[in-house]
């Protein structure tokens, strides 16, 4: 607003001119005012002495300070609201934030961040960091071949082409792009105390064996016998068909020791194919040890059904096989980079064959 050229005492002054009798045109003339001013003075100090217009001007200021704090109060509140369901711990959520008001509310970056409480340093810093686009897309083309591994798996896998990168710094860029793995599904886990399974010292010392199942594309259903070393947790052979009874199990395991010679002892479960005479009297016949785990029991076979976890997250749930002969060449293929390529945190995020050929054992994969 314009200021005035005449302060109260004045106008005041001019104001009782006119009241003396002299011609309200006459005034406005002598003092280089229009009518206008002149009345729009007079319906604001007719009446007023100096003493009191001082008072009202004061008053006038004090309320347009009022004013001034009361809308400025408004909007911190206003701004404070909008952000209220971010939880501002991380500098990066800040900076979004301080961005946020300014251009919602028209405010400065000055005035949004001493709202929000935020260091304007913080607000201003811009990252000097590189943006590491070869190790994304290193990173990425891992997890599109291995849609089911990790970050900690994708970090071995890294260290074996060159790239070497801190694990914090991996799992950073791994959330950045959006690579988390999607858990499936809960199932019920045994309550109480466990006791740790013990780890065979040498190969061929046990054998562990289970069953899994899927389907072909047209419906048709078809099994999966695996069979696992406890020691180096090779996988020994997976045999796919769509019926594998006791006679089956038995011609696969001599096949098997006719390769890698006689295992001391085999762990399986209770079924059927597993419990029959066909499969108890090879047993008798070779004196190879048959463990047979308790009923409803499967953490007794552990490092089987951990491996039949691997093979139907990694294989089976990713996977359509339209018929026997493919599902038998996928599996064989994923059996080789199980044995070969894949990190097994369990004997130190190393592949099956690597294991062993450390442990100077001259044995091959299957």
């Amino acid at each position: 607003m314009k200021r005035s050229r005449f302060n109260e005492e004045q106008i005041i002054g001019i104001l009782k001119e006119q009241e003396a009798g002299m011609a309200t045109a006459d005034v406005c003339r002598k003092h280089g005012v229009s009518t206008a001013t002149f009345y729009k003075w007079k319906s604001r100090y007719g009446g007023l002495e100096v003493s009191e217009a001082r008072r009202l001007k004061a008053l006038e200021d004090e309320n347009a300070k009022l004013k001034k704090l009361l809308a400025e109060a408004m909007l911190d509140n206003a701004i404070l609201k909008d952000v209220a369901f971010k939880k501002m711990v991380a500098p990066g959520v800040k900076r979004e934030a301080v961005a946020r008001v300014v251009e919602t509310h028209g405010v400065s970056q000055r005035r949004a961040c001493q709202v929000l409480s935020i260091d304007r340093s913080s607000a201003r810093y811009r990252s000097v960091r590189p943006d590491d686009a070869e190790a994304r897309a290193a990173m990425k083309a891992v997890a599109a071949e291995r849609r089911r591994f990790g970050y900690r798996r994708i970090h071995i896998m890294l260290e074996r082409q060159g790239i070497a990168m801190n694990l914090k710094k991996l799992r950073r860029l791994y959330r950045e792009e959006k690579l988390q793995v999607r858990r499936r599904g809960g199932r019920k886990r045994a309550l109480g105390t466990r006791r740790p399974m013990l780890v065979p010292d040498s190969p061929n010392v046990r054998w562990s064996l289970d069953f899994v199942s899927d389907a072909l594309t047209d419906g048709r259903r078809f099994r999966v016998l695996a069979v696992v070393d406890d020691y180096s947790r090779e996988c020994l052979a997976l045999v796919a068909d769509t019926s594998l009874s006791g006679l089956r199990v038995v011609r696969e395991l001599e096949a098997l020791i006719g390769r890698r010679g006689r295992p001391a002892m085999v762990v399986s479960d209770n079924g059927t194919e597993l419990t029959s005479m066909a499969v108890l009297s090879w047993s008798q016949r070779t004196g190879v040890d048959w463990h047979y785990i308790a009923p409803g029991k499967p953490m007794q076979n552990g490092f089987v059904e951990s491996f039949n976890g691997r093979l139907r997250d990694e294989l089976l749930n990713e996977t359509l096989f339209s018929s026997l002969g493919e599902a038998r060449h996928e599996i064989a293929l994923w059996q080789h980079d199980y044995n070969h390529h894949r990190p097994h945190s369990g004997i130190g995020n190393i592949p099956p064959a690597e294991f062993v050929a450390q442990k100077g054992l001259a044995m091959h994969a299957a």
